[in-house]
């Protein structure tokens, strides 16, 4: 019997087994694909290899503008896939490996919770029946598949994709459809994009990106367009077949042709054939309960990362996971879901953290808005010409607490985490400005934003 059974070998899952592994609980991993779930295997990983490798074919395009000039800059599609794969393998190993460091025990089957019998949950895995006396569900979550017409047969046919197929095509299509301008289907018309694929978006709201900043949105939508993309706001999609994309945008029927579709609509809580009625674990729209310590309604069932549909990130269901063995184990911990940084990793990147002008507005809080220029920055300034980045500070108009930052540049996606940890610790914009920012740098412009 064990004290912790984990379903599920994704970021939140791993991360917790050794964590439980480290705190003595004899753990096991149970995982139906394989170790480091979609984000390791087909989603954060892999999409950030092949992003990186267009970001330097960008490079060699435009480096006249910095006195550098190539002759026949080219790009191989088929040679960035296999890249891609060597890196996830290099990686998944890595995390088998850290299994193995901890003596976790790994069951590479389909688990599902048969019930409870005395103190032990029993689970299904394969041809064995797992007992442990507590469990943690980090089953992740799997592409939402709304019903138009077409679609299922189009993703059996291959013409249209979800995150999982495109990350393995072997050929550049020559036009591209993304139905979904979310950070999945952005990330995807970012590389697309940058390899001369010919991309249009159809979102069905007014804006991209979603709850991003609505200023940084409107630019990032900006420089894509004056690329060639061809967003299509307000559209609604009827059907994906034949070859093409149906849609209605204000009132009329319209189609766009494509080679291949992307959908990239959202995702769901994979709770599907789980088993969680047989201990009655309480859902909502697909996803697990929880509270903020990782409890669901089942004594010594826990639940983290996408599978309880809070924030669907990575690096949320970390810290999930690690809250919740520290919960179980005598601690008492929370997560702090205003502070949960995200990014786009387009080029230019986006990232946020906390309140944005919108959701403040929304809750009739009170602020003060301070926008800044990245071109403040002499680093930035040398790094990237013609560059517009900018970096947008939420403050508490009455004592200036920092209630949300905004970044839209190059190096967003690193600079975040500092402004997470202003808005986890309440920070205000006098203490912010004792701080002693390294120079030449990006984020100086921090800085010059709380002055």
């Amino acid at each position: 019997m064990y004290d912790l059974l984990v379903i599920g070998g994704g970021p939140g899952g791993y991360n917790a087994a050794s964590k439980a592994a480290a705190k003595g609980l004899k753990t096991c991993v149970v995982e139906k694909r394989a170790l480091g779930g979609v984000c390791l295997n087909e989603g954060c990983i892999p999409t950030k290899t092949l992003l990186y490798s267009a970001k330097i074919y960008d490079y060699a395009k435009h480096s006249k503008d910095y006195g550098v000039t190539f002759t026949g800059a080219s790009l191989d599609h088929a040679a960035i896939i296999d890249r891609k794969n060597k890196v996830v393998k290099t990686l998944v190993s890595g995390v088998a490996a850290q299994m193995k460091a901890g003596k976790i025990d790994v069951v590479t089957e389909t688990a599902k919770i048969l019930g409870k019998k005395g103190d032990a949950f029993q689970v299904q895995a394969g041809e064995q029946v797992l007992e442990a006396a507590r469990l943690l569900i980090c089953a992740g979550s799997e592409p939402t598949l709304p019903p138009i017409d077409g679609l299922f047969d189009s993703l059996k046919s291959g013409f249209a994709l979800t995150n999982r197929e495109i990350l393995d095509l072997k050929e550049v299509p020559k036009k591209l459809a993304v139905v979904g301008g979310g950070v999945i289907g952005l990330e995807f018309t970012s590389y697309f994009n940058s390899i001369g694929t010919e991309v249009t978006v159809l979102e069905m709201l007014d804006h991209i990106a979603g709850p991003t900043e609505r200023e940084i949105s409107n630019l990032l939508q900006k420089e894509y367009a004056s690329r060639g993309v061809n967003f299509l706001l307000g559209a609604q999609v009827t059907s994906i077949k034949d070859g093409k994309v149906a849609y209605k945008l204000n009132g009329e029927d319209k189609t766009v042709e494509a080679d291949k579709v992307l959908v990239s609509i959202g995702r769901r809580a994979s709770t599907k054939d789980l088993g969680l009625e047989n201990i009655g674990v309480l859902t909502e729209r697909g996803a697990i309960v929880t509270d903020e310590y990782m409890k669901t309604n089942v004594p010594g069932v826990y639940a983290a990362g996408d599978v309880n549909g809070k924030i669907m990130l990575a690096h949320t269901a970390y810290r999930e996971g690690e809250v919740a063995v520290e919960n179980m184990t005598g601690g008492h911990e929370r997560v702090n879901y205003n502070a949960i940084p995200s990014v786009i990793y387009t080029n230019p990147e986006v990232a946020s953290v906390g309140e944005t002008t919108e959701s403040a507005k929304e809750k009739n809080l009170n602020t003060k808005i301070k926008t800044v220029s990245l071109r403040y920055s002499g680093r930035y300034l040398a790094e990237n010409e013609g560059g517009k980045g900018i970096l947008k500070m939420v403050l508490d108009a009455e004592h200036e607490t920092v209630l949300g930052v905004h970044i839209y540049g190059s190096y967003a996606s690193e600079m975040i985490y500092g402004a997470a940890m202003m808005v986890d610790r309440k920070m205000r914009a006098k203490d912010v400005q004792k701080c002693v920012f390294p120079h030449p740098t990006v984020c100086e412009v921090i800085r010059e934003a709380v002055f």
